[in-house]
C-alpha cells in the first residue's frame, strides 16, 4: 500500500464522517417535562399554588420568584444580582431551617432588597423576631444595602396546600 494510497483511503473516511455529523435528527418531544410534577399512585403528594401552576403560567397565574430590573437589555449587574438572589435564598433556608413552607421571593427595589415568604408558627415570637433582626442585620451587611424581610405565619404546613397529585 503506498502512501497515496493511504492518504486517498484517509481523506474519503474524514469526508464520510464528515458528511454524517452534518445532520443530526432526534425524536420530537410533544410533551414537555421540566417544572412539573409527576402524579403519584396514591394522590397523595402535596402541591402549593406556586408549584401546582406549570412554568408557562409564569407571570399569568404564578409570579416570578426575582423580581429585578438587571436582566433587562442593557441592565447591569445580571450575573451578581442571580448570585446574590441564590445566596439570600440559601442563607434564610439555613437561618430559618424547617420554618419556610413557601417559596422566598427576592424583591429589589431601588437600593433596597425585600425577602417575603410564609413561615410556620412552631417557634415563639420573640424567637421570629430575633431571627428576623438577626437575619436583616447579617444580609444589610453583606449586601451593602438595606434589608427588609417580610414575613406570614401559618398555624400549619397543610395550610398551604393548594392540591394534591
Amino acid at each position: 500500500m503506498s502512501l497515496v494510497n493511504l492518504k486517498q483511503i484517509l481523506t474519503k473516511c474524514s469526508l464520510q464522517q464528515t458528511q454524517r455529523s452534518l445532520l443530526h435528527t432526534t425524536a420530537i418531544c410533544n410533551r414537555v417535562q421540566s417544572g412539573r410534577y409527576r402524579i403519584t399512585a396514591k394522590k397523595d403528594f402535596p402541591l402549593t399554588y406556586e408549584m401546582a401552576n406549570p412554568p408557562h403560567q409564569i407571570a399569568h397565574r404564578k409570579s416570578w420568584n426575582s423580581w429585578n430590573t438587571s436582566n433587562l437589555q442593557g441592565g447591569l449587574r445580571s450575573s451578581e444580582t442571580a448570585v446574590e438572589d441564590m445566596f439570600i435564598r440559601k442563607f434564610m433556608l439555613g437561618t430559618w431551617h424547617g420554618l419556610f413552607v413557601s417559596e422566598i421571593i427576592v424583591k429589589r427595589q431601588h437600593n433596597m432588597i425585600r425577602v417575603a415568604g410564609i413561615i410556620r408558627q412552631s417557634i415563639s415570637p420573640r424567637k421570629v423576631y430575633f431571627l428576623i433582626g438577626y437575619s436583616e442585620e447579617l444580609l444589610s451587611y453583606w449586601l451593602q444595602c438595606p434589608t427588609k424581610i417580610e414575613l406570614q405565619t401559618v398555624a400549619d404546613r397543610k395550610d398551604v396546600i393548594f392540591k394534591y397529585i
